[in-house]
């Protein structure tokens, strides 16, 4: 908004030349997110922890350490929207359509998992919405922007998978495209949803992905970047950059109250409409396959759940003492503290991965 304002008057007012500049509004937005983080950060703490008397429910099956956390929020999620929504609208450029594309994805994810924390929060336990429900919602959701996001795009990038390592490798799979975007936004909302047990586990590992992503998103939106490095140019890709930096903002103003000890979890309000958001823009850039490499601790979590499902019904045995991977510590005896600044050191490495493959082609 701030660039549909101000950009034009750059002719007469020499500074608002600055807002011409992606890397000057996405610190904008960082910044933004992150003061509307600390603003209104206690504020819908203290709201939630009135509403949520008992906190949110802990269950009798997980790690015994987990009954300290008692009595704590949850949907902190709505602080992390609230302060990416703002600062993306306040510093993106408003007339781009991806924007919205990943705006739908990221309210529309997080309104369901809304929905599905308050009837946890309502009947007391650990079951929400359905699942098959919950699963269409987001399908639907995700079916929505893909369609748009194709609409967008360009032949022949529109319904093509780009593969890494490989220069200019571009398989075109039509509407074969619809089913796989769609996969990519809904798997890694849930792989997020997956990941966030302990107390600031997944949102670091989520600021460190967009932070990849929103350097993707510069250089795939750069007609000179993209041709040197022999990636697929994309137009308009590069105003996701500064909704990158809205995500990085709010991400790391959310850690501010989500640090051990919480003072409040993200649910799944917080956790769908991130995971939502990264899904969605790596489609945008052509980047699917990246994703699952920045990602990998997204990856690891759910195939963690996969394995245990499927070894204790083919063998009566588990590979896990439980699953996802980071109770699988817990119950080794590791601390909370621990596991998780192991954990973001195992996304750095692999977001550092994910990045060395826009050079090695």
């Amino acid at each position: 908004m701030l660039f549909n304002l101000l950009a034009p008057l750059s002719a007469e007012i020499g500074v608002f030349n600055l807002f011409h500049y992606l890397t000057f509004r996405t610190g904008g937005a960082i910044m933004t997110a992150l003061l509307i983080s600390f603003v209104f950060g206690p504020l819908v703490i203290d709201r939630l922890r009135r509403h949520q008397r008992e906190g949110q429910p802990i269950r009798a099956d997980g790690p015994e350490d987990h009954l300290r956390k008692k009595g704590t929020p949850t949907m902190g999620g709505l602080l992390i929207l609230l302060a990416f929504t703002i600062s993306t609208i306040l510093w993106a450029d408003v007339t781009n359509g991806y924007v919205w594309s990943v705006l739908l994805v990221a309210v529309g994810f997080g309104t369901i998992g809304f929905a599905d924390d308050y009837l946890k929060l309502t009947r007391r336990n650990s079951i929400g919405l359905p699942a098959r429900f919950k699963l269409l919602a987001e399908v639907a959701v995700a079916v929505a922007a893909t369609l748009s996001i194709m609409a967008l795009t360009q032949e022949p990038l529109s319904s093509g998978l780009a593969v890494p390592f490989f220069k200019n490798v571009l398989i075109q799979l039509g509407w074969v495209f619809v089913p796989l975007a769609v996969l990519v936004m809904v798997g890694a909302s849930n792989a997020v949803n997956l990941t966030d047990g302990l107390d600031g586990l997944a949102i670091v590992p989520v600021m460190i992905a967009a932070g990849c992503f929103a350097l993707i998103a510069y250089l795939v939106g750069n007609s000179v970047f993209s041709s040197y490095l022999q990636i697929h140019y994309v137009p308009g890709t590069g105003e996701l950059a500064v909704l990158c930096g809205a995500l990085v903002g709010a991400s790391l103003g959310f850690l501010w109250f989500n640090a051990p000890p919480a003072m409040v979890f993200m649910g799944d309000t917080g956790a769908l409409s991130v995971g939502g958001a990264l899904g969605a823009i790596s489609v945008i850039v052509k980047h699917e396959l990246v994703l699952l490499i920045v990602g990998g601790l997204f990856v690891l979590e759910p195939v963690s759940v996969i394995v245990q499902v499927v070894s204790y019904r083919l063998t009566g045995r588990r590979v896990f003492r439980m699953a996802p991977l980071h109770h699988h510590f817990e119950k080794k005896g590791w601390a909370e503290p621990t596991i998780v600044i192991r954990f973001w050191i195992i996304a750095l490495i692999l977001a550092l991965a994910g990045l060395a493959t826009l050079k090695l082609r």
